[in-house]
């Protein structure tokens, strides 16, 4: 699909295919989860820009790749992108954090916004939204439009899972902001649920119902 980037790694498919079985643990899961979102940062921050600095050795002077302009933004979609948000800040761990509280109506399936604080000048910063799902994609649309009324303009968006119909609706509402997952799934169920997914990440990672 245009627009959107399948992270197959082996390591990432094989610690997906454990978090998606019914009987992994709480616990399990919720490690799982930080490791597999770091190999996920890993992807989607592989093009940053670089610029150069000259650093000392012990043993000569050099002009050594460093990462160019201000620090990266990781913008959590409450709760569930929070799993993945630790594990992005293991490896970048002077990132600026956002965090859009948006739970989706169970009813209506349409995101219901409680909370928004992201940092300043997010115009001049690469912001990597993340949820581990996503599904009608409701969430995530309001969620980037809330960060580009705020001025964000250079956006990714991951997640572990999608389904073909959130991604439709979601690459016609922003067009303009890239997709990382790591899988397409089949499809949404009458309730709104990515299957075969892996169930309400938010409540396996948490213990929650």
């Amino acid at each position: 699909m245009e627009g959107v980037t399948v992270i197959d790694h082996p390591l990432v498919q094989h610690k997906l295919t454990i978090m998606r079985d019914k009987e992994t643990s709480t616990a399990s899961f919720r490690r799982l989860l930080r490791e597999i979102s770091t190999l996920l940062c890993y992807e989607v921050t592989r093009n940053l820009d670089l610029t150069t600095v000259e650093i000392e050795t012990p043993m000569a002077t050099i002009d050594a790749p460093t990462l160019e302009g201000k620090k990266l933004v990781f913008a959590s979609i409450l709760r569930a992108g929070n799993g993945l948000l630790e594990g992005m800040l293991d490896l970048v761990p002077a990132a600026r954090v956002a965090h859009i509280g948006i739970y989706r109506d169970h009813e209506t399936l349409q995101p219901v916004e409680y909370y928004f604080k992201a940092p300043e000048n997010l115009a001049d910063r690469l912001v990597i939204v993340v949820d581990p799902m996503l599904a009608t994609a409701n969430s995530a649309i309001a969620a980037i439009e809330k960060l580009k009324e705020r001025g964000a303009r250079n956006i990714r968006f991951l997640c572990l899972l999608a389904a073909p119909e959130g991604i439709e609706r979601f690459r016609a509402g922003h067009p303009d902001v890239p997709v990382f997952t790591a899988s397409i799934d089949s499809h949404l169920n009458e309730k709104g649920y990515i299957v075969p997914g892996l169930g309400d990440a938010g409540d396996r990672m948490y213990g929650t119902k």
